[in-house]
């Protein structure tokens, strides 16, 4: 495989510029801009590499309207002879921007002393959709008869769910015919990511009755009744939580407990803007909401996940004769995890040691991605994340990707592809 190593790090020069021309493109989400931008720059990109394009809108996903259309690629390469197909799957959407950058986030800044790409995105995780097309392309210039089919794929609001991109595409059965599915997910070059933890979204509203501020007696505050909610999370939940521990490898070593984070609260009179300049109406505030995002570990059951809160809701209740509350459910998502004697793991692992030198180290992420949809939509267990990039930089001020991280992880996703491809040759 020499061959095809040397034709990988012979594109440097190629993937830095690819790395860059895709975070100029600037696919913020929300709302989710230039999705089409991106899948027809890859289309140009690949077509000419002899992949066969398809363009495909999530009509009627969640977030898909006429202003903000769902855009989606999937690029295929037909090898000489049957085989297995091995799909590449990077989502093309970035967060917001945020405050605290000391460099142009759209600008794709290389920095040679330091070896770094910069902008939102870079390594999470259009760095890895990058080294995935530069290890597709060398191989098949190297190796034209391969068997099997080589797949990339480009998919639209990982960073909301997915399900404008991998839900979309699973429930049409884009992921039928595959055989192996890399997602390069900055978990390190040397690592495997075999899955995530689960995920509860849940609204909590505590209810009261509006009354004149100058007589809240006469009322019965929403906000007040929130505070004790918040006040038994402190005292009874959060400690259960951190009691609670998992035999997944899940990284960083805070994340193998159970975890909850309140996302928002909103209570009481609208934020009518900065630019209203007025003063709020007295009132006694009728309702207040919190949007919870509950992190749970494969050993738990969602159902005792969604008891524990309302079990904590009655014991609020209990002490307060006027409470009332409602929960909703926003979004729920099961933990996944791949086995590790699954054929694309055993594969990854192996050339992660031919290349790197080293043992691969296997771990869990904190949140989830959208195996989850490969997983549970498309019915495909044989699932993993492997990519470049330092997991930390995800979503922060001044995101970077090293260059030779990419180059490496290149090089790895490369001899995967010789190794499941190359049969009989």
């Amino acid at each position: 495989m020499d061959a095809l190593n040397q034709a990988i790090l012979s594109r440097r020069d190629d993937l830095i510029r690819l790395t860059q021309d895709l975070i100029r493109i600037p696919t913020l989400n929300p709302p989710g801009q230039y999705y089409r931008d991106i899948c027809e720059y890859l289309e140009a990109r690949l077509a000419p590499k002899g992949f066969s394009c398809e363009l495909v809108r999530a009509t009627g996903a969640p977030g898909d309207s006429t202003a903000y259309p769902r855009w989606n690629i999937v690029a295929h390469r037909q090898g000489g002879r049957p085989g297995d197909c091995v799909h590449f799957n990077s989502h093309h959407d970035v967060v917001e921007v945020g405050r605290g950058w000391t460099r142009d986030p759209f600008g794709g800044e290389y920095v040679a002393e330091e070896d770094r790409i910069y902008g939102r995105g870079a390594c999470d995780m259009k760095g890895g959709l990058a080294a995935s097309i530069i290890a597709a392309e060398a191989f098949v210039d190297s190796f034209p008869d391969h068997a099997g089919r080589v797949e990339i794929s480009a998919t639209a609001d990982e960073e909301s769910g997915g399900y404008g991109g991998v839900a979309f595409l699973a429930e049409q059965g884009a992921f039928a015919h595959v055989d192996h599915v890399i997602i390069p997910e900055p978990l390190h070059k040397d690592r495997i990511c075999l899955g995530h933890r689960g995920v509860w979204w849940a609204e909590i509203e505590t209810q009261g009755r509006i009354a004149h501020g100058s007589m809240p007696f006469l009322g019965d505050s929403a906000i007040r009744h929130m505070g004790a909610v918040l006040e038994e999370m402190e005292a009874t939940l959060y400690p259960l939580l951190a009691g609670k521990r998992t035999e997944m490898p899940v990284i960083p070593e805070g994340a193998r407990s159970s975890t909850l984070n309140i996302n928002a609260i909103h209570g009481g009179a609208p934020d009518l803007g900065a630019e209203f300049t007025g003063l709020p109406a007295p009132c006694v505030a009728d309702s207040c909401r919190i949007t919870i995002d509950r992190r749970f570990l494969i050993e738990e059951d969602l159902d005792q996940v969604k008891a524990e809160i309302t079990a904590l809701m009655e014991r609020v209740r209990a002490r307060r004769p006027t409470f009332r509350y409602q929960i909703r459910d926003l979004f729920e998502v099961v933990p996944s995890m791949t086995d590790r004697d699954a054929p694309v793991v055993r594969t990854t692992a192996a050339a992660i040691e031919r290349v790197l030198g080293l043992q691969a180290g296997y771990v869990v992420s904190p949140g989830t991605y959208d195996q989850k949809h490969i997983d549970r939509i498309g019915k495909l267990k044989n699932c993993i994340a492997y990519g470049p990039g330092v997991l930390e930089m995800a979503h922060q001020p001044d995101e970077w990707v090293g260059v030779d991280d990419m180059l490496d992880s290149a090089r790895v996703m490369g001899l995967v592809l010789a190794d499941l491809l190359l049969v009989n040759n």
